[in-house]
């Protein structure tokens, strides 16, 4: 899919002829400048979306689109990735969210490991997870997705372990992992959760827990990668390992 894509609440409400208006019409209008016969694509983010071409530019901020024959819908991919994001430091939060997001990952659920710097408390953790979620949905837009990445609640550890329980395979990126994850075997279709934790690492106890709730170890390579790296790394080998890139 090559054509710049904007977001719309509902596309069922869509004719033959639609507005777009709003962030999304000055984003076109006055940022992305298209013109008359440019194509776009319009999606909700959750499957659905619909070609149409540039009718007319209006002002700075309303693209009339044309053509708008059909609604198709792109269904949920298997298997389907997740990516447990232990809080990293500052924005390298939404540039994990960001990169992930690019490369394919299908859910992401922001982790308060124990060995944290970073706390989602109060009004601050509301505020951090609303930066995540819309950095989801602008790379989402970015790369041409109509599918973006689901951006859950800030889940505890043992909520991250009732989570990795009912997996088809789930595993924790750690240095004591005896077997890298580019030589495991992986399920063909079901649910992957992936555990990235904090600068500080997963703690023993934590280690433990998910060890009960049937999670492995496993190394990705011979180099650290930073928490904000780790997870696109990763998920980047099981897309291409599961033949979700090929």
């Amino acid at each position: 899919m090559t054509a710049p894509v904007f977001v719309v609440d509902r596309l069922d409400v869509i004719g033959p002829e639609f507005v777009l208006d709003g962030s999304e019409g000055r984003h076109a209008v006055s940022v992305k400048r298209l013109r008359p016969g440019e194509d776009v694509v319009l999606t909700d983010g959750r499957g659905r979306w619909a070609e149409g071409v540039v009718k007319a530019a209006e002002g700075k901020d309303r693209l009339v689109v044309t053509d708008l024959e059909s609604v198709h819908e792109e269904p949920p991919q298997s298997p389907r990735i997740t990516v447990v994001q232990a809080l990293p430091k500052g924005d390298r939060g939404e540039l994990a969210v960001e990169t992930m997001t690019e490369v394919g990952v299908d859910a992401i659920v922001p982790w308060a490991a124990s060995r944290c710097i970073t706390q989602w408390k109060g009004e601050r953790g509301v505020k951090a997870l609303g930066k995540w979620r819309a950095t989801a949905r602008e790379a989402g837009k970015q790369s041409r997705r109509v599918r973006f990445p689901d951006v859950a609640d800030a889940a505890t550890t043992r909520q991250v372990a009732a989570l990795l329980a009912k997996a088809d395979f789930a595993a924790i990126l750690h240095e004591s992992g005896d077997e890298p994850l580019a030589s495991v075997e992986l399920p063909a279709e079901g649910e992957i959760v992936l555990v990235v934790g904090p600068e500080g690492g997963v703690s023993p106890e934590e280690l433990a827990l998910f060890g009960e709730a049937g999670a492995r170890a496993f190394r990705l390579g011979r180099t650290v990668l930073r928490t904000s790296t780790a997870g696109t790394a990763a998920a980047a080998l099981l897309l291409g390992r599961t033949g979700r890139w090929s």
